[in-house]
């Protein structure tokens, strides 16, 4: 029973995260949304305390539950142990925590955390990881089933469906998230639960309080037959049979346990105490993991340094490509107060990407801000009327903001590059920035240029610019505007 309960909790909260990252619809994000909210690193930098403690209190009471329920990556990892399970079963066995790499991996992790080094936590991060895999390699299969269901569709006057671009946001962010899916698999195809248990720093957190859960899997020593049928279906490797002894450290409350156990000797019950073995055995750790960890760390580090530049689709017309330009200072979504707070609370999730309707959003190829959201105009351009990343942040890296707000918040400026421009350049008449501009931060003025011709050409108040990028976006300048935003290094309101 105790499985079935934690299959049926599990493919909810899957199945749901997952569709906010493909990006189902802005009701499901309303009705959803919460779901992010209460994953354990978000809350604990948007210092969420109520979640914080709600998850604390479920661990203490149920032991790592979070882990194989709530988790999405977690889950992950379940359904590629399944597999390997198809393929060979009985596949586990007992080996000792290994503390040194746990306590080693989450104090990196703390550091990081405390100095803002971005990298680091966003590969670490185990919600934010789950969402790069989903958005940057199952969205654009999501969105490609769509396009072919709106051209059924569309021959039979149903508009059910509607087509959509697809586009690659970030290449560096693709190779991270593919070679994050290969080492996962390979270890919970062949290991089960081995990244949870030596390297998610979530997981280990919260096997400090899984130690003292009071409802545990506990043995019937009485009934117990010795079968080892238990200690070989645990994927988290935390059951010793031959002792009776289980590691509630690392045992995440399956229940796959109990579930193959032929006589009853395991059950998940209140906790009573735990008396000591003398001349315990343990069984040699399983090298093949640490070797496979290693593997891991190498690829994902090599991953996450490599830059490639983004290609951008020119849109619909058959013209030439635009160009994003080398921005001094990222532009950061309105909300987030500045560059040095994105860089400080985001993990990279990239829900705030995929909710993006207007492809203004994407994942950065800097160092420093590796994956973590920044605006660019080639596409689209930041609409006054949406506030959709800023309501999805689960981790405090961009405040909600009403529509009222945005229209006040100063993301960047623009700024006007005269060997760009068209009436500069082709002295032909044009204007459309000044036109299009919804903050009336643009006009057009007379200007001489070097040959003694006199055109009219943007001239930029900064004060009265917010930065959305409309005039970047809609100026007919190929492949680099004649006017680009450069970011605020501190959002500031008008």
């Amino acid at each position: 029973m105790l499985r079935k309960i934690r299959i049926g909790a599990a493919l909810f909260f899957s199945v749901a995260i997952t569709l906010l990252f493909l990006g189902v619809g802005w009701g499901f994000n309303m009705m959803f949304g919460w779901m992010a909210d209460i994953q354990f690193l978000p809350a604990l930098l948007a210092l969420n305390i109520g979640v914080l403690i709600g998850l604390v209190l479920l661990t203490l009471l149920l032991g790592r539950i979070y882990c194989s329920v709530i988790c999405p990556l977690g889950v992950m990892q379940d359904f590629f142990g399944w597999m390997g399970k198809k393929q060979k079963k009985n596949r586990y066995s007992y080996s000792p925590e290994k503390k040194w790499l746990r306590y080693a991996v989450l104090a990196i992790f703390v550091v990081c955390l405390i100095i803002g080094f971005a990298p680091i936590m966003a590969l670490l991060a185990p919600y934010s990881t789950y969402g790069r895999i989903v958005n940057s390699l199952f969205r654009p299969l999501y969105d490609l089933l769509g396009n072919v269901l709106a051209s059924m569709e569309s021959g039979h006057d149903s508009y059910l469906f509607s087509e959509v671009q697809i586009w690659m946001r970030s290449v560096t962010t693709f190779v991270v998230a593919l070679l994050t899916l290969l080492v996962l698999a390979i270890l919970a195809w062949r290991n089960g639960r081995t990244y949870c248990n030596t390297i998610c720093p979530v997981g280990t957190i919260l096997s400090f309080f899984a130690r003292f859960s009071f409802f545990r899997i506990q043995f019937d020593k009485e009934k117990c037959k010795n079968c080892s049928l238990c200690e070989k279906n645990c994927k988290a490797s935390a059951i010793d049979y031959k002792s009776g002894k289980v590691d509630y450290s690392r045992c995440v409350t399956c229940g796959d346990c109990t579930a193959v156990c032929k006589f009853d000797a395991l059950h998940f019950r209140l906790a009573s105490p735990i008396k000591k073995e003398s001349n315990q055995t343990e069984s040699q750790p399983d090298n093949s993991r640490r070797a496979f960890l290693t593997g891991a760390a190498v690829a994902i580090g090599s991953a996450a340094m490599a830059e490639t530049k983004i290609k951008v689709d020119g849109g619909l017309a058959v013209i030439e490509d635009k160009q994003a330009p080398q921005r001094v200072t990222p532009i950061t979504p309105p909300g987030s107060i500045s560059a040095r707070n994105m860089q400080k609370h985001c993990t990279a999730c990239q829900l705030c990407v995929s909710v993006c309707p207007n492809d203004v959003l994407r994942p950065s190829t800097d160092p420093l801000r590796l994956m973590q959201p920044e605006m660019s105009f080639e596409r689209g351009y930041c609409r006054p009327e949406c506030t959709r990343c800023s309501n999805v942040c689960p981790t405090g890296a961009i405040h909600s903001i009403t529509r009222e707000d945005k229209t006040a918040i100063h993301i960047g400026h623009a700024v006007w590059i005269e060997k760009n421009c068209i009436p500069v350049v082709n002295n032909d008449p044009c204007g459309a920035c000044a036109r299009h501009c919804p903050a009336s931060a643009i006009q057009m003025v007379d200007h001489t240029t070097a040959d003694g011709r006199h055109v009219q050409v943007p001239a930029i108040d900064k004060e009265r610019c917010i930065g959305c990028g409309k005039c970047e976006n809609l100026c007919p300048s190929r492949p680099f505007s004649a006017i680009y935003v450069e970011g605020n290094e501190t959002h500031h309101i008008s």
